[in-house]
């Protein structure tokens, strides 16, 4: 029998490491990294500031998912420098060091939203519900047209996505990001600004399974990861074509009325 490849999950204790320890478990043979205790995994206890910890977690692991990261004061600078940024670079240079093949970063599908600033583009008029569907004339947003972040939080995740490319480049590494849609916890929508993006339980796992298991050929890309919505203007269709994933889930089942 072919030994499970071995994964470090950081920040295992959050919703979406929980949904993926739990899910895929019979894939992988998970161990994780966070600041409260785990259950059911090995695991080390500490913050992703502390580059020793991480450099310890790290050590005998075949693959990195790499979600940990500033989620509550998005536009604290210090907290951003701090964990996003920091605390990706700590997990970058950990994986190198022991020779990790593959680190999946989870970055944000708000790296992108600054495409809704402009109060007249197809973009906002998607989030403020003014459109239920994305016009078959209206342009999508690539995984290659230029980032504009909504906040300093997503500026700290294109800094993990450049670092990203310049371990990829410089040592070899297989470096695959993926630019998360609205993950929710309870599995849907609470306003109606989330039915573009959002990302389901299932969709959302499905595509951290293809990235894990991906070739190790595939050695840096991006890739947007939204379920398929009839409001979605992120392209993800080179997900679909690259990883083979194809989402299995819509906003559309949810009626905007009822939302905030």
């Amino acid at each position: 029998m072919t030994a499970k490849p071995k994964v470090l999950v950081t920040g295992a204790s959050g919703l979406i490491g929980q949904l993926v320890i739990t899910r895929l478990g019979d894939r992988y043979a998970f161990s994780g990294l966070s600041r409260r205790p785990l259950d059911g995994i090995p695991y080390t206890q500490a913050s992703i500031t502390d580059a020793d910890a991480v450099r310890a977690a790290c050590a005998g692991t075949d693959m990195v998912l790499h979600l940990a990261a500033e989620t509550q004061d998005y536009d604290d600078w210090d907290k951003v420098v701090g964990s996003t940024m920091g605390g990706t670079l700590n997990v970058l240079r950990a994986a190198q060091e022991a020779g990790v093949k593959r680190v999946v970063l989870a970055s944000a599908g708000s790296t992108m939203l600054g495409y809704q600033f402009d109060p007249a583009s197809v973009y906002v008029q998607l989030a403020d519900n003014k459109l239920q569907r994305m016009p078959a004339e209206a342009r999508m947003i690539l995984h290659t047209d230029p980032a504009r972040p909504a906040d300093f939080y997503s500026v700290g995740k294109l800094f993990g996505e450049h670092a990203g490319r310049l371990f990829s480049d410089r040592y070899g590494m297989s470096v695959l990001v993926i630019r998360v849609g609205a993950v929710l916890p309870d599995d849907k929508p609470t306003i109606v600004r989330e039915l573009p993006g959002y990302l389901s339980h299932r969709d959302l796992v499905s595509i951290i399974d293809k990235t894990l298991s991906a070739p190790m050929h595939l050695r840096y890309d991006i890739f947007h990861a939204v379920s398929n919505n009839a409001r979605r203007w992120r392209d993800i269709d080179h997900s679909r074509r690259v990883l083979g994933w194809e989402p299995m889930d819509s906003s559309d089942t949810f009626d905007p009325d009822t939302l905030g």
